[in-house]
């Protein structure tokens, strides 16, 4: 069995900084850098052992070459998670809520949830089934807001929006089919962004239990935007129009 791992230099910095008991050991290249250098005197700091071996056997860890010259294996526990009920205890009206129907990519959902811990959001919420989890390529993608923002896998999306509404929270799916911009929408309170999968978008059933659904304006000829990229400017547009933003 794989043992779990973080790789890159953000990501590592930041389970090291957060969760520096999740960490187990982390392995760094011999060619060293003042970067590579810093991070070994934080895991140090830390309690965290540290190994130096050769760049093949970082590939080799981390399935990738693009670790950046350290891989850091945790602690066979699972990721500490969050559940909803747990996420909905203390909803205020700044509550920001991020909700991927499906994104299948890895560097979509890292980049999702960069975007994420940039705008505040309190919890991203995708579905077990037919989306990607919590992967090292993805927590190398999201440059450490994988440890900064919960990620909470549901069995079922369409009762999690449903609880979503329950505790106050206003839910916004986005969709080229919408009649209404998102910039002509009026949004307040507690939010929840719905972005659907790449490709097909969201789900009708997923649709249905949207308070609000809303576009954005295309004015070249491409007929959609990267889930990523539209997730980024639909998460500051609610928090500009909610005066999150000061």
């Amino acid at each position: 069995m794989t043992k779990p791992v973080v790789y890159g230099l953000h990501a590592v910095r930041k389970l090291l900084q957060l969760n520096p008991e999740r960490a187990r050991r982390l392995r760094v290249s011999g060619k060293r850098n003042k970067r590579l250098d810093q991070l070994v005197a934080l895991a140090r700091k830390q309690g965290v052992g540290v190994e130096t071996v050769d760049r093949a056997d970082l590939d080799r860890l981390a399935g990738s070459d693009r670790h950046q010259g350290c891989v850091l294996e945790l602690s066979e526990a699972a990721t500490p998670s969050l559940s909803l009920q747990q996420a909905l205890q203390d909803i205020g009206p700044e509550s920001l809520f991020l909700v991927l129907d499906g994104v299948t990519d890895p560097h979509n959902l890292g980049a999702c949830l960069r975007s994420a811990d940039a705008a505040g959001v309190k919890a991203v919420i995708v579905p077990k089934d037919r989306a990607v989890g919590l992967t090292p390529v993805v927590r190398k993608v999201a440059a450490g807001a994988a440890e900064s923002v919960p990620l909470i896998e549901v069995t079922n999306l369409s009762r999690a929006l449903q609880q979503l509404q329950q505790a106050g929270v206003w839910i916004v799916g986005t969709t080229g089919e919408a009649e209404t911009s998102l910039y002509d929408q009026n949004f307040s309170g507690a939010l929840a962004l719905v972005m659907g999968a790449e490709g097909e978008g969201m789900r009708r059933l997923t649709a249905e239990h949207c308070d609000y659904l809303v576009k954005l304006p295309m004015q070249g000829q491409v007929e959609s935007l990267n889930v990523s990229v539209a997730t980024g400017i639909c998460l500051y547009e609610l928090n500009r129009q909610c005066g999150r933003f000061g």
